[in-house]
C-alpha cells in the first residue's frame, strides 16, 4: 500500500461548490483540486476531504441498500488489483465491483463493524 501525505475521508455531497464554500469560508479549509464539478479536494493540516458530488465515480461505488450513507475512510493503493486478489486469499469479501472513473479506480469492503473501506488505485 502507498503512504500518502494525507490521511483522507470521502464525503458523499448533493452540491460540490456548496461543500467546497462551506469548508474553506467556516472551516479553515484550503481548496487542492476541484476537477469538474463532480468532486473536489480540501485539506486541512493531515487531513484530506474529498467531496464526491453525485455524478463522481466515488458516489456511484456506493451500494444502494447500505445504510451509511456512503462516508468511508479512504485508502491509496499503487495496484488495486494485486491488493483485491490478496484480500480476496485472507478471506474477505467486497461489497462492490471495481468503478472506474477520472480519477481512478475504487472498490469498496467492510471491516468487522460494517464501516466502509474504500481502496482507490488513482488514474496514471
Amino acid at each position: 500500500m502507498t503512504t500518502p501525505e494525507f490521511a483522507s475521508v470521502r464525503y458523499l455531497v448533493d452540491d460540490v461548490q456548496a461543500a467546497i464554500d462551506f469548508y474553506t469560508t467556516h472551516l479553515g479549509f484550503t481548496l487542492r483540486s476541484h476537477p469538474a464539478p463532480a468532486f473536489a479536494d480540501v485539506t486541512r493540516g493531515p487531513l484530506r476531504l474529498l467531496l464526491s458530488g453525485p455524478a463522481s465515480s466515488g458516489a456511484r461505488a456506493t451500494p444502494s441498500d447500505l445504510g451509511a450513507g456512503g462516508n468511508r475512510i479512504h485508502l491509496t493503493v499503487d495496484d488495486l488489483d494485486t491488493e483485491i486478489d490478496r484480500l480476496r486469499s485472507a478471506g474477505l469479501t467486497f461489497l462492490s465491483d471495481v468503478v472506474s472513473g477520472p480519477g481512478g479506480r475504487q472498490i469498496l469492503l467492510t471491516d468487522p463493524a460494517d464501516n466502509l473501506i474504500e481502496l482507490f488505485e488513482p488514474a496514471r
